[in-house]
């Protein structure tokens, strides 16, 4: 699932009391004096605690010197978890930026083509001699989401406990109405990522799951990343808990979405749902990744930098369309373009029930930053999303080593 602009989609708040695990210094308590990096970091964090998100992590690595971590929560969630810098997340879409890599890194090896057509691979897609690989790294394949269907969104939210296999969520998709003629325009599609992951495994006869850390995890010493649908319960104390509004505050927030019958399963919580127990594999190869911000700025850091794909492979997955939802984005291969005051970075956004996150680098690697929310629907509630947006967007900031534009 993909996380979003001001307003998160699954396309994949109370207290005011909170508890800081990782600070850099104090906020100065001369007026006059200009609040450092890290404390203003810190003070935008703790305000999005207040503006009612359960949680949130903040990660810059400027490139030099110690990353700055910030970890806030809100009071009520401790007796469920103790959230650190180095808890772990479900990171949702962010693992199609991995299975693109892993694409590529096929295509360096002549195993594959960007413009093969789908078909070669997955005869089941009826439109498939007309889509190319490359149009579903791209999302411009015209493909339908299979997450915004009611029986996918009961799965996802916990109503319904039944196990989906790819070839099943790849139908789900195929059975929608095409959103365009292939290669005409740009839709985000999770359907997309599943036929990848589908393509992967059958061209290197191993699971996606094997391929993230054969080729991913182990190389960079990714030791707390992996693919939660295929490996096992490995989800344990380090996954940081994550929370939905409950029936009532959904209610109130009126959703679209509620008025198909959302919500979500889980032990009641003030005014939510703790959702860390719902099952992500129905999002699979487009959003069932779970890692923790040093990881995640690793991978990207190695990726940049050419350490996981040769140079013309790099350059391929940089070339953009234009994402008609995001005046401030562009789409790659599995990889986004991202522009606020302070500059360009790339990247990608990834929202799940429970967690949203932006992880982002500059275009060598070097600077990465990572802000992670513990809810997604949360963040629909408009004071949430303006408490999130001026977060991130200053984090950007502080890993350009750019000032943080007054607002």
């Amino acid at each position: 699932m993909r996380h979003r602009d001001s307003r998160p989609r699954l396309v994949a708040g109370l207290s005011l009391a909170t508890a800081l695990t990782v600070v850099a210094p104090t906020i100065p308590a001369a007026a006059d004096v200009a609040p450092t990096p890290a404390s203003l970091l810190t003070s935008l964090a703790r305000q999005e605690i207040e503006a009612g998100a359960p949680g949130v992590i903040v990660r810059v690595d400027p490139g030099r010197g110690k990353p700055l971590r910030i970890a806030e929560q809100a009071s009520w969630t401790r007796n469920d978890h103790h959230l650190t810098a180095d808890s772990q997340f479900r990171m949702g879409s962010n693992v199609k930026t991995m299975v693109a890599t892993l694409i590529l890194q096929l295509v360096a090896e002549r195993r594959l083509k960007l413009d093969d057509p789908v078909a070669t691979w997955l005869p089941a897609i009826e439109n498939g001699r007309a889509i190319t690989v490359r149009m579903l790294l791209d999302h411009t394949s015209g493909l339908a989401d299979y997450l915004l269907t009611p029986d996918a969104l009961k799965t996802l939210t916990g109503q319904d406990e039944r196990t989906w296999t790819p070839s099943q969520l790849l139908t789900l998709g195929l059975q929608q109405p095409a959103l365009f003629a292939p290669g005409k325009e740009h839709a985000y599609s999770n359907t997309n990522y599943i036929a990848l992951g589908m393509i992967l495994e059958k061209v290197t006869k191993r699971s996606v799951a094997d391929l993230i850390q054969q080729r991913i995890a182990r190389p960079l010493g990714l030791r707390h990343t992996y693919l939660s649908a295929d490996a096992g319960s490995r989800d344990g104390d380090r996954l940081a808990h994550g929370y939905e509004p409950d029936a009532a505050r959904l209610a109130e927030m009126n959703l679209p979405e509620v008025a198909a019958g959302l919500s979500f399963t889980g032990p009641q919580r003030v005014g939510h749902v703790d959702v860390v127990g719902l099952d992500p594999a129905i999002t699979w190869a487009a959003g069932a990744v779970v890692s923790t911000p040093r990881d995640w700025g690793r991978f990207l850091s190695a990726l940049m930098s050419g350490k996981l794909l040769p140079p013309a492979q790099l350059a391929q997955m940089r070339v953009t369309v234009k994402d008609p939802s995001d005046a401030s984005a562009r789409y790659g291969l599995g990889l986004q373009r991202h522009t606020n005051s302070c500059g360009t970075v790339w990247g990608h956004t990834g929202g799940i029930p429970g967690y949203s996150s932006q992880n982002y680098t500059d275009s060598t690697g070097r600077r990465t930053v990572t802000v992670v929310t513990t809810t997604l629907f949360g963040l629909r509630d408009e004071k949430l999303a303006v408490a999130d947006r001026k977060l991130i967007d200053a984090a950007i900031c502080v890993m350009l080593g750019k000032p943080v534009p007054a607002k």
